[in-house]
């Protein structure tokens, strides 16, 4: 019977098993699967031989003969999950020696990925001392038998992987209720591992080959929309790219060599970066908002030659271009492209799409080739140009595809720009390879329209930064974003007060993450099922850290981190920029603690710390103080903190604001307030018109560092 069922399933889904070696482990072992589909248990039941038992509900079993026949018979171990003795009498079974197949979710996901796992797991692991195998069912969750909110199919492929025997370590000093916990959060992060680690070994290796294959699955899917409110179709957009990679073969200049892409957030984005890998060219995405003297160097620094824009966009945006002409960059505008598209190349491409799509991707990258070039805000000094490959992007996409449950039914608004790697990545390409449709809107500072737009188009998932939060804050309706599931934050320190007002007044919980443009961007991030207050979640699977002591810094140390997501190297950079990687791992250049359960918690940039009176103190901790702190002063009210030097401090603190009235009693008491020291007080107050921020809306510290040198200059002490 086996044996035939096994045929069966391999003609019917293409079934295959990996590591099906742990089966034979000897008792006492837990096997613990995902539970995506009704059938789950025969993927299995047809590779397990001997004493195996599946853990069933006897309720669940009484409701049908048919139940009956399939959950009471030998090859089950029935429970009543109503029963405090329930997992006692597992227990018991597996301190015999026995081996049991349990579901540790209890249900059949609704999301179609891995929901939370009852803590009975964690008490049998921790009373008994049986080891454990994981499984990721792949695929399973498209089944028609599955409750998948997405797209479902009669036979769609599956496989099962099976992770080796593992040896949970039981903290026995501890209380069994901990202990419990612990164990519990163990396994499902072991679980989440392995589906990362699965889908790197047995997915596509390539951004376009992942977007292609979500884009063959479903094609009818509206998958893009902008501000012009004219939905694409992946076949519309795919089809488009194909014509576009076609256009630009002819003129040449393109084939392998960086090219940048000077566009806003627009359906012609994505189109244009899939048209050059198409091409197998590498796009170069450019910081329009730094100035184009800066975009000139960052052509330079690149190797880029060939820049592809819009007149449109450059005529509206008031861009002037000269710099870039100057430097010997062509210019390709999409309006000149548009006029030398054929009716054979959108008959030939939309062809291709239909009959043969993977002819539309021509010569095929590597996935160590760099997917894209971007650069690094520049807060700081001089952009970075990193170049992130193939599997660095992709890696960063199934991290977060593993720790969240984004379905094919979600639907993100993203404002950040794509130059922003916050935005390329996690904003556009996650919900393109995902096969979530994806809002662009143009710019993130729209402050009113923004949330008008949310409620428009009935978004789930919204990505900002903590700016940007408070700006929205101020002009939304409260029932404008009643369909959030996710609010994702980064790119700057969210601060207590901006997660209070979403809470409070949207009924929104900020989940806070931590990157860096060298990382893909993610490093860690917090999820409903896993998330704390204050930090910026956990490191996404497959990444390690490391805290090297920094002197006067006495909680924490310097964060390194590596991963497959971290880049291979910059393509400029000072000396000290350069040894920032160091045999794959890289150095953040933040102070950050990590807690015993795995939550990091940012302290601040390490030169974003001042030593006064030869004590190291943290201009963010002091600005997350001050944020928030001045309602008297209007919503507007922004506080800045930057070091200056001192002949007798060694260095002291400025609050610099845009709040006229704003009096140094206030900002001592603000800052007594959160517990820190008269150190911590800033020496004096500077008033600028406007606090400048770059366009992701975190503070441009470099450029008021600036603004008070040349105040000081001109205005002595």
């Amino acid at each position: 019977m086996k044996a035939l069922l096994r045929l069966v399933l391999r003609l019917l889904f293409r079934f295959r098993a990996y590591g099906t070696e742990s089966l034979s482990a000897q008792g006492p072992v837990l096997l613990v699967p995902n539970h995506v589909s009704w059938l789950d248990w025969l993927f299995l039941w047809v590779l397990l031989e001997g004493d195996w038992k599946f853990v069933v509900s006897s309720v669940v079993a009484e409701t049908s003969p048919l139940h009956r026949l399939l959950m009471r018979n030998e090859r089950t171990f029935p429970i009543d999950p109503s029963s405090p003795y329930a997992t006692r009498h597992m227990a018991e079974h597996l301190r015999r020696g026995g081996r049991l197949v349990l579901f540790a979710e209890g249900r059949i996901t609704f999301t179609g990925s891995l929901m939370k796992l009852f803590e009975g797991t964690g008490f049998l692991l921790a009373k008994t001392p049986a080891r454990v195998v994981t499984c990721y069912l792949r695929g399973a969750e498209r089944l028609r038998l599955s409750r998948n909110p997405g797209k479902r199919f009669w036979f769609p492929t599956v496989s099962a992987h099976f992770s080796g025997v593992l040896d949970p370590v039981r903290p026995e000093h501890l209380p069994v209720a901990r202990q419990r916990t612990m164990l519990t959060d163990w396994l499902r992060q072991r679980m989440v591992a392995q589906q990362f680690e699965v889908e790197m070994r047995h997915g596509a290796t390539t951004l376009p080959e992942a977007i292609l294959e979500t884009a063959v699955a479903r094609p009818s899917f509206v998958s893009l929309e902008d501000a012009a409110q004219k939905p694409m179709t992946y076949r519309k957009w795919v089809v488009s790219a194909g014509v576009l990679s076609r256009v630009l073969r002819r003129e040449g200049g393109v084939d392998g060599a960086p090219v940048g892409v000077l566009l806003p957030n627009v359906c012609a984005t994505p189109v244009v970066l899939m048209a050059l890998w198409m091409r197998g060219a590498t796009p170069s995405v450019l910081n329009f908002s730094s100035g184009m003297a800066v975009v000139a160097e960052c052509c330079r620094v690149a190797g880029v030659r060939r820049v592809i824009t819009s007149r449109a966009f450059v005529e509206k945006a008031r861009l002037d271009l000269a710099p870039l002409v100057a430097a010997g960059v062509t210019l390709v505008f999409l309006e000149t492209v548009r006029e030398g598209i054929t009716l054979a190349d959108k008959l030939a491409s939309a062809a291709r799409f239909s009959l043969m799509p993977g002819g539309l991707l021509g010569s095929l990258a590597s996935p160590s080739d760099p997917a894209v070039i971007l650069f690094t805000s520049g807060s700081e000094g001089v952009p970075k140009a990193v170049p992130l490959s193939h599997r660095n992007v992709l890696a960063n996409i199934r991290q977060m595809l593993a720790v969240t449950d984004l379905n094919d039914t979600d639907r993100v608004f993203n404002a950040l720009p794509l130059f922003h790697s916050f935005g390329l990545s996690v904003g556009m390409l996650l919900g393109l390879v995902r096969g979530s449709y994806v809002f662009l809107y143009p710019s993130p500072l729209h402050y009113r329209m923004i949330p008008n737009a949310i409620y428009e188009k009935n978004c789930t998932v919204f990505l900002s930064t903590n700016t940007f939060l408070n700006g929205y804050a101020r002009r939304a309706n409260p029932y404008d974003f009643r369909t959030l599931r996710y609010l994702f934050a980064a790119a700057e320190k969210v601060q207590q007060s901006t997660v209070a007002t979403w809470a409070s007044q949207f009924g929104v919980r900020v989940l806070e993450g931590y990157g860096a443009t060298e990382c893909g961007p993610a490093v860690s991030v917090n999820v409903p099922v896993a998330s704390r207050g204050g930090s910026t979640g956990r490191l996404l699977p497959g990444m390690e850290y490391r805290l090297e002591p920094v002197d006067g810094v006495a909680e924490g140390g310097r964060l390194w981190v590596r991963g497959p997501n971290v880049m291979g190297g910059y393509l400029n950079g000072s000396e000290s920029a350069r040894k920032s990687l160091v045999d794959g791992w890289y150095d953040t250049g933040d102070i950050a603690r990590v807690d015993e359960d795995g939550f990091v918690y940012v302290l601040g940039r390490l030169k974003r710390f001042a030593k006064v009176s030869g004590e190291m103190v943290s201009l963010t901790a002091v600005e997350d103080a001050l944020a928030g702190a001045f309602p008297q002063h209007g919503p507007r009210c922004m506080v800045a903190v930057v070091a200056e030097p001192d002949e007798d401090k060694g260095e002291l603190l400025v609050a610099v604001s845009n709040c006229a009235g704003l009096t140094r009693e206030e900002v001592r008491a603000a800052v007594r307030a959160k517990g820190l020291t008269n150190l911590c007080v800033p020496s004096r107050i500077a008033v600028v018109s406007q606090i400048p921020l770059l366009g992701t809306g975190k503070i441009h510290h470099r450029e008021l560092e600036r603004m008070l040198r040349e105040e000081r200059v001109a205005q002595p002490a």
